[in-house]
């Protein structure tokens, strides 16, 4: 019985252990666009979201219109964009430190 417990406390400290990374310290390069539009997130009104190792996170931080116009042909509402962020991630959000756009374009 003992080693059953033990294993299976073995077992949690583990898997803590090995959750994702949770901050991002360095400038890490993500997706990043509307979370309604593009990522087929909930919300209520288009807002900017960014998409790490699949999963779609609404960003605090900055804003969606504080990166040009939404709508635009390239804009968060109709396009996928490259950004390098630095913050971490809090619940669902991804609270933003820095986000920086990637010119994609040649």
């Amino acid at each position: 019985m003992k080693n059953i417990i033990l294993a299976t406390f073995l077992f949690i400290g583990i898997a803590v252990q090995a959750q994702s990374k949770k901050k991002f310290d360095k400038p890490t390069i993500v997706e990043a666009s509307c979370g309604e539009c593009k990522f087929g997130m909930k919300g209520k009104s288009c807002d900017l979201a960014i998409r790490i190792d699949g999963k779609s996170y609404f960003v605090d931080g900055t804003k969606i219109d504080e990166h040009g116009d939404a709508h635009a042909e390239d804009g968060f509402c109709n396009a996928i964009r490259k950004a390098s962020v630095t913050g971490e991630i809090k619940g669902n959000r991804f609270i933003a430190t820095s986000f920086t756009l990637i010119d994609d374009k040649k």
